[in-house]
């Protein structure tokens, strides 16, 4: 028998937890020197912030199904 999932309920919206998390990779880069694993959190930071406009946008009421 499978062992159980664990559910959570999330009390941030996902937008809202990524942009969170893209604000703390930047400040995060800010203390490190420029180099590999800054532009690393940078580019995580960019990707984070992509996935939040895409989730808004795919959210947005302009967009329909197909009929």
């Amino acid at each position: 028998m499978a062992p159980k999932r664990r559910r959570f309920k999330q009390t941030q919206s996902l937008e809202e937890r990524l942009a969170q998390e893209a604000g703390r990779l930047r400040e995060e880069a800010k203390a490190l020197p420029p180099g590999f694993e800054r532009e690393a959190l940078l580019k995580k930071a960019r990707q984070a912030d992509t996935g939040a406009h895409v989730s808004e946008w795919l959210r947005s009421p302009g967009l329909q199904l197909p009929e």
